[in-house]
């Protein structure tokens, strides 16, 4: 797939708490590349002369009709609290659609569920509603320390049922994410997941267990993200190291020397 450069500008930065915003950019002319749900970006950091790498971002919607992306972003170093502090119309560059996104179910009525720990829900709401578009009812399991740390939850509903683990028991099951009720269900035909990499291998060995497909996107540390850097290689059963950036960041479990 074709890689752009690309010069956005920022239309919406909504402040969800003191660690999370979700922003809403628009390119400054023309319109959006084609994007598969689970690709990311690479973005240039604005107003951080200390910020010399770019990075890399979950593509978390894709608003075909408005012409925006949106980013989940954490606050996670210098870099990202320089984004989710940018303002409304800042210009903001990104490299992107960079990676390789999900894989549809090969069954056309087969029951996926959408697994999400902390920031790792980004990726999975554009995945949702594509698989709504194609047919399917996805369902989602959301999981957070506590009530405030939910992310995205209403935009989730607005495309399936959602169910919620919180550490504290603040909001949904008490409890860690692989003790959900939800889980206990082997009729799943796959699973699609993103977070905590203990919640990933704790979701691939529930999979495993049951026969269920699974795709996990990894968040290894990325640099360049056209597999140049190598510093986000990942030991798999087939093809020994690849970079993530490139080969993923999904994989099938099968994959992982999980």
């Amino acid at each position: 797939m074709k890689k752009y450069l690309i010069d956005f500008k920022i239309d919406d930065n909504i402040q969800l708490s003191s660690n999370y915003s979700l922003i809403k950019l628009s390119p400054c002319s023309g319109l959006l590349p084609e994007v598969e749900g689970g690709q990311f970006a690479q973005i240039e950091i604005p107003n951080s002369k200390e910020t010399f790498l770019r990075r890399p971002i979950s593509i978390c919607f894709f608003d075909k009709k408005n012409n925006q992306l949106w980013l989940l972003v954490r606050k996670a170093g210098k870099g990202t609290e320089s984004l989710i502090n940018s303002i409304s119309n800042t210009i903001v560059n990104m490299m992107l659609p960079l990676g390789n996104g999900f894989s549809y179910p090969t069954k056309p009525n087969a029951k996926v569920l959408l697994i999400g720990g902390g920031v790792g829900v980004a990726p999975l709401l554009y995945w949702g509603a594509l698989l709504k578009a194609h047919g399917y009812d996805p369902l989602f399991l959301l999981a957070a320390k506590s009530e405030n740390d939910l992310l995205l939850k209403d935009y989730f509903e607005e495309i399936g049922n959602v169910y919620v683990s919180t550490d504290d028991g603040s909001a949904g099951e008490k409890g860690l994410v692989i003790y959900n009720t939800i889980l206990k269900d082997k009729t799943f035909d796959k699973y699609y997941c993103c977070g905590p990499m203990p919640m990933m291998k704790g979701i691939a060995k529930i999979a495993h267990t049951n026969s269920i497909d699974c795709e996990v996107s990894l968040e290894n540390v990325m640099a360049c993200g056209v597999g140049a850097c190598l510093c986000c290689v990942e030991d798999t059963v087939d093809d020994g190291n690849v970079c993530v950036c490139k080969e993923g960041p999904v994989f099938n479990i099968n994959r992982l020397k999980w």
